[in-house]
């Protein structure tokens, strides 16, 4: 009898739209509908109360969208459906603790679409936030792209909500283990300021407006100062799975911290190059030594090569 119910799920599931799920209720519930329910942890390991998740879903699929706020709420979570872009402001306010895009909605994956554009400002924006993108079917350059523009998981459509939430739940909870609060103070260097809390370095009062990647990156040296870390390492660490042969992204976004860096402080070098290795964090101040330097008295009058020789 389970069996036949099982075979009959799925041959209706075959005549919905890509991303739905077969509305089953009452007898005839489905075999996913039994699957029990895997909830977060209500608190944190210290104790502290973990607010209900607020999720912003971006999708023009009311039955894949149906099918997900009913699962959602089961959780005690918040879900508010959006049918195209909206303002970054408007996703801040929102306090959101997840957002999920479907970027068939926003034009892309197709190349130059302006779903692309939005998928890096979200990311750069609110670096923080778990960003998935669940969308049709794609290549696999669309998806490395995804996921270097900023997103942190991709799940293909016809997908089942559960897997989606899953998937949700597993970002959250590493964000929750890689920073503890006992982790959020701020780390001073030179006259750099390194805020975790904020996803953001600061020299003074002023923000480097570092990018996702560039703050996980400059977080990365940091809290190993002083030791060499392998580009391999890096990559591994920061951008999330090993590194192509010839891939020079750490080495592009390394250039593009330091120059922000000598901007924001000129008179301090923050990272070194061990060439064919990787690279060092180590604060040293160049204002330094230029005052060590012995002054040199030219002679006076005009300054001639033969008048130096003499």
């Amino acid at each position: 009898m389970r069996d036949r119910l099982v075979d009959a799920v799925l041959a209706k599931s075959r005549t919905l739209r890509p991303g739905c799920e077969p509305p089953v209720t009452g007898e005839r519930a489905s075999v996913a509908a039994s699957q029990p329910l895997v909830r977060l942890p209500a608190t944190m390991s210290n104790g502290t109360p973990v607010a209900p998740l607020r999720l912003a879903v971006i999708d023009g699929d009311t039955g894949f969208l149906h099918v997900l706020d009913k699962r959602v709420r089961a959780r005690g979570w918040q879900q508010t459906v959006m049918r195209g872009a909206v303002p970054i402001e408007e996703l801040v306010a929102l306090r959101l603790g997840a957002l999920v895009i479907d970027l068939a909605v926003l034009g892309a994956p197709e190349p130059g679409a302006p779903g692309w554009d939005y998928l890096e400002q979200v990311c750069a924006a609110l670096p923080a936030l778990p960003v998935v993108v669940c969308t049709g079917p794609s290549t696999v350059a669309q998806r490395v792209r995804a996921l270097r523009l900023g997103a942190d998981d991709w799940l293909a459509k016809p997908c089942h909500p559960e897997e989606l939430i899953a998937r949700i739940e597993a970002i959250v909870r590493r964000g929750r283990v890689a920073a503890p609060p006992t982790e959020r103070a701020a780390l001073e260097a030179g006259e750099l300021s390194i805020r975790s809390d904020q996803f953001q370095a600061f020299v003074g009062a002023r923000s480097l407006d570092l990018t996702r990647r560039e703050f996980e990156l400059i977080r990365l040296l940091a809290g190993n100062a002083g030791q060499v870390l392998e580009r391999e390492a890096i990559y591994q660490r920061v951008w999330g799975y090993a590194m192509a042969h010839g891939d020079r992204s750490v080495d592009v976004f390394v250039r593009k911290l330091r120059q922000k860096l000598e901007r924001a402080s000129p008179q301090w070098r923050y990272i070194h190059t061990h060439f064919g290795v990787g690279y060092r964090f180590a604060p040293e101040c160049v204002a330094d030594d230029d005052a060590d330097a012995v002054p040199v008295e030219l002679p006076a009058g005009e300054l001639t090569v033969d008048g130096l020789l003499q």
